[in-house]
């Protein structure tokens, strides 16, 4: 049995709370789950105390027992102190796209030919 710590999503419609539980992988996000350890409330501002709260010792004895956390509360792990996170790098994501790159040469040529132009009409 794969043991997730993972998010069960509650709350209302556009109001959104989760809890952050111990689950079997293979249940679905809101279904089943073996023990509640957490909570976060994203409708809370980000230096709100009670925006993500954890139950540390238990999430310890999870991690001990396997349970792997998701990405998302990887991350409030590693705010926490619970966790290593390791940083993340992709220099690829701020290049600009194919397109991007082939309208900015577009738009350097027209730019180039005004010049041109206007330096022909003022001789």
């Amino acid at each position: 049995m794969s043991l997730k710590i993972r998010l069960a999503r509650g709350g209302s419609k556009k109001r959104p709370y989760y809890q952050i539980v111990i689950a079997d992988a293979r249940s679905p996000r809101d279904g089943r789950f073996l023990e509640k350890v957490g909570s976060w409330n994203p409708m809370l501002g980000k230096d709100n105390e009670k925006r993500v709260e954890l139950n540390a010792d238990r999430i310890k004895e999870w991690i001990a027992k396997g349970a792997q956390p998701t990405d998302r509360v990887l991350k409030f792990l590693a705010e926490a102190g619970l966790a290593e996170r390791a940083a993340r790098s992709n220099p690829e994501k701020a290049k600009p796209g194919k397109r991007a790159v082939e309208r900015l040469a577009e738009k350097k040529q027209k730019a180039d030919a005004l010049a041109a132009a206007t330096a022909e009409a003022a001789e």
